[in-house]
Protein backbone atom coordinates (compact mmCIF):
# COMPACT_ATOMS: atom_id res chain seq x y z
CA UNK A 1 0.00 0.00 0.00
CA UNK A 2 1.09 3.35 -0.78
CA UNK A 3 1.61 5.91 1.71
CA UNK A 4 -0.84 8.61 -0.17
CA UNK A 5 -1.66 11.54 1.98
CA UNK A 6 -4.56 12.78 -0.57
CA UNK A 7 -6.48 10.39 -3.25
CA UNK A 8 -7.37 11.73 -6.76
CA UNK A 9 -10.53 12.86 -5.75
CA UNK A 10 -9.55 14.64 -2.22
CA UNK A 11 -9.57 18.04 -2.17
CA UNK A 12 -6.64 19.47 0.42
CA UNK A 13 -6.82 22.54 2.42
CA UNK A 14 -6.28 25.44 0.03
CA UNK A 15 -2.67 26.37 1.14
CA UNK A 16 -1.60 22.85 0.60
CA UNK A 17 -3.03 22.63 -2.73
CA UNK A 18 -1.58 25.90 -3.87
CA UNK A 19 2.18 24.88 -2.54
CA UNK A 20 2.03 21.18 -4.03
CA UNK A 21 0.74 23.11 -7.18
CA UNK A 22 4.27 25.52 -7.02
CA UNK A 23 6.32 22.76 -6.22
CA UNK A 24 5.16 20.49 -9.18
CA UNK A 25 5.51 23.69 -11.52
CA UNK A 26 9.11 23.17 -10.36
CA UNK A 27 9.91 20.01 -10.89
CA UNK A 28 8.26 20.10 -14.86
CA UNK A 29 9.75 23.43 -15.22
CA UNK A 30 13.24 22.88 -16.89
CA UNK A 31 12.41 20.04 -18.91
CA UNK A 32 9.25 21.83 -20.09
CA UNK A 33 10.97 24.98 -21.09
CA UNK A 34 14.48 23.05 -22.63
CA UNK A 35 13.21 21.54 -25.00
CA UNK A 36 12.40 25.34 -27.22
CA UNK A 37 15.20 26.42 -25.89
CA UNK A 38 17.37 23.22 -27.21
CA UNK A 39 14.93 23.58 -31.09
CA UNK A 40 16.15 27.71 -30.94
CA UNK A 41 14.56 29.19 -33.98
CA UNK A 42 13.08 32.11 -31.86
CA UNK A 43 10.88 29.52 -30.01
CA UNK A 44 9.27 30.84 -26.90
CA UNK A 45 9.87 29.41 -23.33
CA UNK A 46 6.83 30.84 -21.75
CA UNK A 47 4.45 29.95 -24.54
CA UNK A 48 6.03 26.37 -23.88
CA UNK A 49 4.71 26.94 -20.69
CA UNK A 50 1.48 27.81 -21.39
CA UNK A 51 0.97 25.36 -23.79
CA UNK A 52 1.87 22.67 -21.27
CA UNK A 53 -0.47 23.74 -18.61
CA UNK A 54 -3.56 24.39 -21.41
CA UNK A 55 -2.67 20.62 -22.68
CA UNK A 56 -2.92 19.84 -19.13
CA UNK A 57 -6.11 21.38 -18.77
CA UNK A 58 -7.42 18.92 -22.16
CA UNK A 59 -6.11 16.20 -20.69
CA UNK A 60 -7.54 16.19 -17.31
CA UNK A 61 -11.05 17.24 -19.16
CA UNK A 62 -10.37 14.23 -21.16
CA UNK A 63 -10.16 11.53 -18.61
CA UNK A 64 -12.92 13.23 -16.44
CA UNK A 65 -10.37 14.47 -13.61
CA UNK A 66 -9.04 11.15 -12.73
CA UNK A 67 -5.66 10.56 -13.51
CA UNK A 68 -3.02 13.69 -11.48
CA UNK A 69 -0.22 13.95 -13.97
CA UNK A 70 1.30 16.82 -15.87
CA UNK A 71 1.76 17.22 -19.41
CA UNK A 72 5.06 18.90 -20.46
CA UNK A 73 6.91 19.35 -23.78
CA UNK A 74 8.53 15.68 -24.94
CA UNK A 75 11.96 15.24 -26.04
CA UNK A 76 11.42 12.59 -27.73
CA UNK A 77 9.84 15.09 -30.71
CA UNK A 78 13.15 17.05 -30.81
CA UNK A 79 13.93 14.99 -33.79
CA UNK A 80 10.50 15.87 -35.60
CA UNK A 81 10.92 19.45 -34.38
CA UNK A 82 14.07 20.07 -36.36
CA UNK A 83 13.16 18.46 -39.31
CA UNK A 84 10.37 20.68 -39.41
CA UNK A 85 12.51 23.78 -39.25
CA UNK A 86 15.40 21.83 -41.65
CA UNK A 87 12.56 21.49 -44.39
CA UNK A 88 11.15 25.02 -44.52
CA UNK A 89 11.91 27.26 -46.70
CA UNK A 90 11.56 30.33 -43.55
CA UNK A 91 11.05 29.92 -40.24
CA UNK A 92 7.65 30.74 -40.30
CA UNK A 93 6.79 28.11 -42.72
CA UNK A 94 8.83 25.70 -40.02
CA UNK A 95 6.10 26.73 -37.24
CA UNK A 96 3.52 25.72 -39.80
CA UNK A 97 4.87 22.45 -39.76
CA UNK A 98 5.45 22.35 -36.08
CA UNK A 99 1.72 22.72 -35.53
CA UNK A 100 1.03 20.05 -38.88
CA UNK A 101 3.06 18.36 -37.37
CA UNK A 102 1.54 18.02 -34.02
CA UNK A 103 -1.77 17.35 -35.72
CA UNK A 104 -0.39 13.91 -37.22
CA UNK A 105 1.00 12.74 -34.01
CA UNK A 106 -2.30 13.23 -32.20
CA UNK A 107 -4.49 11.65 -35.03
CA UNK A 108 -2.49 8.41 -34.31
CA UNK A 109 -3.30 8.85 -30.52
CA UNK A 110 -7.00 9.43 -31.50
CA UNK A 111 -6.47 5.86 -34.25
CA UNK A 112 -4.73 4.02 -31.08
CA UNK A 113 -7.66 5.60 -29.01
CA UNK A 114 -10.36 3.90 -31.02
CA UNK A 115 -8.64 0.48 -31.00
CA UNK A 116 -8.26 0.06 -27.22
CA UNK A 117 -11.82 1.48 -27.30
CA UNK A 118 -13.11 -1.66 -29.50
CA UNK A 119 -10.90 -4.11 -28.66
CA UNK A 120 -10.23 -3.47 -24.78
CA UNK A 121 -6.74 -3.59 -22.85
CA UNK A 122 -6.46 -7.12 -21.86
CA UNK A 123 -3.99 -7.70 -25.05
CA UNK A 124 -1.91 -4.77 -23.22
CA UNK A 125 -1.76 -6.89 -19.68
CA UNK A 126 -0.97 -9.67 -22.01
CA UNK A 127 1.71 -7.93 -24.19
CA UNK A 128 3.31 -6.10 -21.20
CA UNK A 129 2.74 -7.65 -18.13
CA UNK A 130 4.58 -6.13 -14.99
CA UNK A 131 7.73 -8.30 -15.44
CA UNK A 132 7.93 -5.98 -18.70
CA UNK A 133 6.75 -2.73 -17.77
CA UNK A 134 7.96 -2.74 -14.07
CA UNK A 135 11.88 -2.50 -15.54
CA UNK A 136 10.59 -0.34 -18.52
CA UNK A 137 9.20 2.31 -15.70
CA UNK A 138 12.67 1.95 -13.91
CA UNK A 139 14.00 3.11 -17.35
CA UNK A 140 11.93 5.98 -17.43
CA UNK A 141 14.32 7.11 -14.71
CA UNK A 142 17.48 5.62 -15.23
CA UNK A 143 17.69 6.98 -18.50
CA UNK A 144 17.50 10.73 -17.15
CA UNK A 145 19.92 9.81 -14.35
CA UNK A 146 22.95 11.45 -16.67
CA UNK A 147 20.43 14.77 -17.36
CA UNK A 148 20.63 15.20 -13.49
CA UNK A 149 24.47 14.18 -12.94
CA UNK A 150 25.30 16.78 -15.63
CA UNK A 151 22.95 19.32 -14.53
CA UNK A 152 24.74 18.67 -10.96
CA UNK A 153 28.56 19.96 -12.16
CA UNK A 154 26.80 23.29 -13.92
CA UNK A 155 26.09 26.78 -12.85
CA UNK A 156 24.07 28.70 -15.47
CA UNK A 157 27.15 31.27 -16.17
CA UNK A 158 28.47 30.52 -19.36
CA UNK A 159 32.14 31.33 -20.55
CA UNK A 160 33.79 30.06 -24.32
CA UNK A 161 36.97 28.28 -23.93
CA UNK A 162 38.18 26.92 -27.07
CA UNK A 163 34.87 27.63 -29.25
CA UNK A 164 33.07 25.47 -26.66
CA UNK A 165 30.65 26.86 -24.46
CA UNK A 166 30.67 25.84 -21.17
CA UNK A 167 30.27 26.46 -17.59
CA UNK A 168 32.22 29.19 -15.98
CA UNK A 169 31.33 27.65 -12.21
CA UNK A 170 34.11 25.50 -10.58
CA UNK A 171 32.01 21.98 -10.75
CA UNK A 172 33.24 21.32 -7.50
CA UNK A 173 30.89 23.73 -5.95
CA UNK A 174 28.37 22.57 -7.92
CA UNK A 175 28.52 19.51 -7.01
CA UNK A 176 28.49 20.87 -3.71
CA UNK A 177 25.46 22.85 -4.05
CA UNK A 178 23.31 20.41 -5.40
CA UNK A 179 24.01 17.63 -2.72
CA UNK A 180 23.47 20.26 -0.55
CA UNK A 181 20.15 20.86 -2.10
CA UNK A 182 19.70 16.93 -2.33
CA UNK A 183 20.11 16.38 1.54
CA UNK A 184 17.89 19.60 1.80
CA UNK A 185 14.92 17.77 0.31
CA UNK A 186 15.67 14.60 1.71
CA UNK A 187 15.55 16.04 5.11
CA UNK A 188 12.25 18.19 4.52
CA UNK A 189 10.54 14.92 3.27
CA UNK A 190 11.85 12.59 6.02
CA UNK A 191 11.76 14.58 9.24
CA UNK A 192 9.36 17.37 8.15
CA UNK A 193 6.13 17.79 9.46
CA UNK A 194 2.61 17.04 6.95
CA UNK A 195 2.37 20.40 5.68
CA UNK A 196 6.02 20.53 4.77
CA UNK A 197 7.06 17.00 3.50
CA UNK A 198 4.38 17.62 0.54
CA UNK A 199 6.61 20.57 -0.39
CA UNK A 200 10.38 19.30 0.22
CA UNK A 201 11.49 20.42 -3.27
CA UNK A 202 10.00 23.90 -2.82
CA UNK A 203 12.04 24.33 0.27
CA UNK A 204 15.33 22.76 -1.05
CA UNK A 205 15.20 24.35 -4.19
CA UNK A 206 15.25 27.72 -2.02
CA UNK A 207 18.13 26.45 0.27
CA UNK A 208 20.20 25.32 -2.85
CA UNK A 209 19.78 28.73 -4.78
CA UNK A 210 20.14 30.58 -1.38
CA UNK A 211 23.72 29.46 -1.56
CA UNK A 212 24.45 29.56 -5.31
CA UNK A 213 23.03 33.31 -4.72
CA UNK A 214 25.83 33.91 -1.88
CA UNK A 215 28.86 32.24 -3.71
CA UNK A 216 27.69 34.49 -7.41
CA UNK A 217 27.55 37.45 -5.41
CA UNK A 218 30.82 36.96 -3.71
CA UNK A 219 32.11 36.00 -7.63
CA UNK A 220 30.77 39.00 -8.92
CA UNK A 221 32.14 40.89 -6.25
CA UNK A 222 35.85 39.53 -6.34
CA UNK A 223 35.54 38.93 -10.50
CA UNK A 224 36.48 34.83 -9.52
CA UNK A 225 34.29 32.81 -12.43
CA UNK A 226 34.62 30.32 -10.14
CA UNK A 227 32.10 30.86 -7.41
CA UNK A 228 29.69 32.25 -10.64
CA UNK A 229 26.93 30.33 -10.69
CA UNK A 230 23.40 32.72 -10.81
CA UNK A 231 22.92 34.22 -14.36
CA UNK A 232 21.64 36.91 -13.37
CA UNK A 233 22.13 38.83 -16.56
CA UNK A 234 19.18 37.27 -17.73
CA UNK A 235 16.64 39.56 -16.20
CA UNK A 236 17.84 41.71 -18.67
CA UNK A 237 15.82 40.27 -21.44
CA UNK A 238 12.52 39.29 -20.04
CA UNK A 239 9.87 38.39 -22.38
CA UNK A 240 6.42 39.66 -21.50
CA UNK A 241 3.99 38.59 -23.37
CA UNK A 242 4.16 34.47 -24.93
CA UNK A 243 5.00 34.43 -28.57
CA UNK A 244 2.69 31.51 -29.61
CA UNK A 245 3.76 29.65 -32.21
CA UNK A 246 -0.14 29.95 -34.01
CA UNK A 247 0.72 33.34 -34.99
CA UNK A 248 4.05 32.39 -36.88
CA UNK A 249 2.54 29.30 -38.01
CA UNK A 250 -0.55 31.04 -40.22
CA UNK A 251 2.40 33.22 -41.74
CA UNK A 252 4.18 29.95 -43.38
CA UNK A 253 1.57 29.51 -45.95
CA UNK A 254 3.06 32.32 -48.13
CA UNK A 255 5.88 30.49 -48.21
CA UNK A 256 4.79 28.22 -50.73
CA UNK A 257 5.07 28.82 -54.15
CA UNK A 258 2.41 25.88 -55.16
CA UNK A 259 0.50 22.72 -53.89
CA UNK A 260 3.36 20.34 -55.10
CA UNK A 261 5.71 22.09 -52.95
CA UNK A 262 3.04 22.05 -49.72
CA UNK A 263 2.20 18.50 -49.75
CA UNK A 264 5.97 17.80 -50.09
CA UNK A 265 6.70 19.73 -47.09
CA UNK A 266 3.56 17.89 -45.84
CA UNK A 267 4.76 14.39 -46.90
CA UNK A 268 8.34 15.23 -44.62
CA UNK A 269 6.54 16.24 -41.68
CA UNK A 270 4.48 12.89 -41.59
CA UNK A 271 7.75 10.59 -41.58
CA UNK A 272 9.02 12.90 -38.98
CA UNK A 273 6.20 12.80 -36.45
CA UNK A 274 4.11 10.06 -37.00
CA UNK A 275 6.32 7.45 -36.47
CA UNK A 276 7.47 9.22 -32.75
CA UNK A 277 3.62 9.05 -32.00
CA UNK A 278 3.85 5.41 -32.35
CA UNK A 279 6.73 5.51 -29.87
CA UNK A 280 5.41 7.80 -26.96
CA UNK A 281 2.51 5.12 -27.22
CA UNK A 282 4.28 2.50 -25.55
CA UNK A 283 6.05 5.26 -23.18
CA UNK A 284 2.34 6.99 -22.38
CA UNK A 285 1.45 3.21 -21.05
CA UNK A 286 4.60 2.39 -18.86
CA UNK A 287 3.79 6.13 -17.57
CA UNK A 288 0.39 5.19 -16.53
CA UNK A 289 1.14 1.49 -15.28
CA UNK A 290 3.46 3.66 -13.03
CA UNK A 291 0.92 6.25 -11.98
CA UNK A 292 -1.64 3.52 -11.46
CA UNK A 293 0.72 1.67 -8.73
CA UNK A 294 1.45 4.48 -6.84
CA UNK A 295 -2.17 5.54 -6.26
CA UNK A 296 -3.52 2.41 -5.72
CA UNK A 297 -5.74 2.89 -9.11
CA UNK A 298 -5.86 1.34 -12.59
CA UNK A 299 -5.88 4.60 -14.85
CA UNK A 300 -5.67 2.16 -18.12
CA UNK A 301 -9.18 0.88 -17.09
CA UNK A 302 -11.04 3.88 -14.96
CA UNK A 303 -11.05 6.43 -16.80
CA UNK A 304 -9.71 4.09 -19.51
CA UNK A 305 -6.81 3.95 -21.24
CA UNK A 306 -8.90 5.24 -24.51
CA UNK A 307 -9.49 8.23 -22.41
CA UNK A 308 -6.04 9.00 -21.30
CA UNK A 309 -4.89 8.19 -24.99
CA UNK A 310 -7.38 10.81 -26.32
CA UNK A 311 -6.17 13.04 -23.55
CA UNK A 312 -2.47 12.61 -23.94
CA UNK A 313 -3.31 13.22 -28.13
CA UNK A 314 -5.53 16.31 -28.29
CA UNK A 315 -3.44 17.76 -24.95
CA UNK A 316 -0.19 17.66 -27.02
CA UNK A 317 -1.47 19.18 -29.92
CA UNK A 318 -2.72 22.22 -27.96
CA UNK A 319 0.58 22.26 -26.39
CA UNK A 320 2.09 22.62 -29.92
CA UNK A 321 -0.36 24.94 -31.03
CA UNK A 322 0.64 27.34 -28.75
CA UNK A 323 4.20 26.40 -27.59
CA UNK A 324 4.98 24.57 -30.82
CA UNK A 325 5.96 21.60 -28.52
CA UNK A 326 3.95 18.24 -28.35
CA UNK A 327 3.26 17.40 -24.97
CA UNK A 328 3.34 14.25 -23.38
CA UNK A 329 2.88 13.19 -19.63
CA UNK A 330 5.79 13.74 -17.25
CA UNK A 331 7.91 11.65 -14.86
CA UNK A 332 8.33 14.52 -13.07
CA UNK A 333 5.22 15.32 -11.92
CA UNK A 334 4.57 11.48 -11.22
CA UNK A 335 7.14 10.90 -8.95
CA UNK A 336 5.91 14.74 -7.18
CA UNK A 337 2.90 12.48 -6.43
CA UNK A 338 4.81 9.45 -4.82
CA UNK A 339 7.10 11.48 -2.63
CA UNK A 340 4.77 14.09 -1.77
CA UNK A 341 1.78 11.30 -1.04
CA UNK A 342 -0.84 13.90 -2.37
CA UNK A 343 -2.50 12.92 -5.10
CA UNK A 344 -5.39 14.86 -5.68
CA UNK A 345 -6.02 16.33 -9.40
CA UNK A 346 -7.57 19.61 -8.04
CA UNK A 347 -2.99 19.66 -7.54
CA UNK A 348 -2.77 19.16 -10.91
CA UNK A 349 -5.35 21.23 -12.07
CA UNK A 350 -3.87 24.26 -9.73
CA UNK A 351 -0.87 23.42 -11.54
CA UNK A 352 -2.09 23.75 -15.34
CA UNK A 353 -3.28 27.26 -14.18
CA UNK A 354 -0.61 28.05 -12.43
CA UNK A 355 1.77 27.51 -15.54
CA UNK A 356 -0.73 29.81 -17.97
CA UNK A 357 -0.65 32.36 -15.59
CA UNK A 358 2.89 32.27 -14.94
CA UNK A 359 3.47 32.63 -18.54
CA UNK A 360 2.23 36.29 -19.18
CA UNK A 361 4.48 37.12 -15.80
CA UNK A 362 7.46 37.51 -17.59
CA UNK A 363 9.62 38.34 -14.53
CA UNK A 364 8.87 35.06 -12.69
CA UNK A 365 9.27 32.83 -15.38
CA UNK A 366 12.63 34.62 -15.78
CA UNK A 367 13.64 33.81 -12.27
CA UNK A 368 12.42 30.02 -12.62
CA UNK A 369 14.67 30.11 -15.87
CA UNK A 370 17.74 31.66 -13.46
CA UNK A 371 17.46 28.63 -11.00
CA UNK A 372 21.39 26.66 -11.16
CA UNK A 373 21.45 23.60 -12.98
CA UNK A 374 23.21 22.21 -10.05
CA UNK A 375 20.07 22.95 -7.64
CA UNK A 376 17.90 20.77 -10.12
CA UNK A 377 20.46 18.59 -10.44
CA UNK A 378 19.97 17.87 -6.82
CA UNK A 379 16.77 18.09 -6.86
CA UNK A 380 16.27 15.64 -10.21
CA UNK A 381 18.45 13.13 -8.56
CA UNK A 382 15.80 12.04 -5.96
CA UNK A 383 13.08 12.54 -8.77
CA UNK A 384 14.60 10.58 -11.20
CA UNK A 385 15.48 8.22 -8.38
CA UNK A 386 11.77 7.48 -7.43
CA UNK A 387 10.59 7.09 -10.74
CA UNK A 388 13.51 4.13 -11.06
CA UNK A 389 11.99 2.54 -7.88
CA UNK A 390 8.32 2.87 -8.31
CA UNK A 391 9.04 0.64 -11.48
CA UNK A 392 10.98 -1.93 -9.17
CA UNK A 393 7.82 -1.86 -6.79
CA UNK A 394 6.30 -3.51 -9.63
CA UNK A 395 8.32 -6.81 -9.15
CA UNK A 396 7.28 -7.51 -6.18
CA UNK A 397 4.80 -9.86 -7.32
CA UNK A 398 7.36 -11.47 -9.58
CA UNK A 399 8.83 -14.87 -9.33
CA UNK A 400 12.89 -13.70 -9.66
CA UNK A 401 13.45 -17.50 -8.98
CA UNK A 402 12.11 -18.22 -12.68
CA UNK A 403 14.37 -17.96 -15.72
CA UNK A 404 12.19 -17.08 -17.66
CA UNK A 405 11.43 -13.38 -15.73
CA UNK A 406 15.22 -13.15 -15.04
CA UNK A 407 15.87 -13.06 -19.10
CA UNK A 408 13.22 -10.85 -19.98
CA UNK A 409 14.21 -8.07 -16.80
CA UNK A 410 17.79 -8.32 -17.07
CA UNK A 411 17.60 -8.00 -21.10
CA UNK A 412 14.77 -4.72 -20.83
CA UNK A 413 17.56 -3.25 -17.67
CA UNK A 414 20.93 -3.78 -20.10
CA UNK A 415 18.92 -2.18 -23.15
CA UNK A 416 17.80 0.88 -21.34
CA UNK A 417 21.01 1.28 -19.02
CA UNK A 418 22.92 1.13 -22.24
CA UNK A 419 21.23 3.61 -24.37
CA UNK A 420 20.44 1.41 -26.85
CA UNK A 421 18.65 3.83 -29.37
CA UNK A 422 17.43 3.36 -32.88
CA UNK A 423 17.83 5.85 -35.52
CA UNK A 424 16.00 6.41 -39.30
CA UNK A 425 16.94 9.77 -40.55
CA UNK A 426 15.16 12.04 -38.87
CA UNK A 427 13.13 9.45 -36.81
CA UNK A 428 15.06 8.58 -33.53
CA UNK A 429 13.70 5.17 -31.11
CA UNK A 430 14.42 6.24 -27.49
CA UNK A 431 16.36 3.44 -25.21
CA UNK A 432 13.01 3.67 -23.36
CA UNK A 433 10.51 2.11 -26.26
CA UNK A 434 13.62 0.06 -27.59
CA UNK A 435 13.95 -1.74 -23.91
CA UNK A 436 10.16 -2.17 -23.73
CA UNK A 437 9.78 -3.20 -27.50
CA UNK A 438 12.69 -6.24 -27.00
CA UNK A 439 11.17 -7.39 -23.33
CA UNK A 440 7.81 -7.24 -25.30
CA UNK A 441 9.50 -9.44 -27.72
CA UNK A 442 11.85 -11.82 -25.03
CA UNK A 443 8.40 -12.24 -22.79
CA UNK A 444 6.48 -13.59 -25.89
CA UNK A 445 9.11 -15.61 -26.64
CA UNK A 446 9.77 -17.36 -23.21
CA UNK A 447 6.22 -17.63 -22.80
CA UNK A 448 5.33 -19.71 -25.92
CA UNK A 449 5.70 -22.82 -23.77
CA UNK A 450 4.26 -22.67 -20.38
CA UNK A 451 5.26 -24.23 -17.16
CA UNK A 452 3.54 -27.53 -15.73
CA UNK A 453 3.04 -25.39 -12.65
CA UNK A 454 1.90 -22.42 -14.42
CA UNK A 455 -1.07 -25.18 -16.42
CA UNK A 456 -1.80 -25.92 -13.29
CA UNK A 457 -2.28 -22.68 -11.62
CA UNK A 458 -4.44 -21.71 -14.58
CA UNK A 459 -6.54 -24.81 -14.07
CA UNK A 460 -7.16 -24.26 -10.41
CA UNK A 461 -8.36 -20.57 -11.68
CA UNK A 462 -10.66 -22.31 -14.44
CA UNK A 463 -12.13 -24.61 -11.34
CA UNK A 464 -12.77 -21.78 -9.00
Amino acid sequence: MNNIVYSVNQKPPVLKVILSAFQQLLAILAATIAVPAIIGNGMSQSAALFGAGVGTLVYLAFTKFKSPVFLGSSFAFLGSMSAAFAGAASASMGYLGLIIGALLAGLVYVILSLLVKFFGTKWIDKMMPPVVIGPTVAIIGLSLAPNAISDLQQGNVMKIVDGVSISAANPLLCISIGIVTLIAVICFSVFGKKTIKMIPFILGILVGYAFAAIFTAIGNKTGVEALQIIDFSTFKNIQWIPDFSFLKAFEGFKDFENAGQFFKYFGLIAVAYTPVAFVVFAEHIADHKNLSSIIDQDLLHEPGLHRTLLGDGVGSFAGAFFGGCPNTTYGESIACVAISGNASVYVTLVTALMAIVISFFGPFVTFLATIPKCVMGGVCMSLYGFIAVSGLKMLKGVDLSNNKNIFVISVILVAGVGGLILKFTDITITEVAVALIIGIIINLIVNLKKDKSEENIEEEKQND
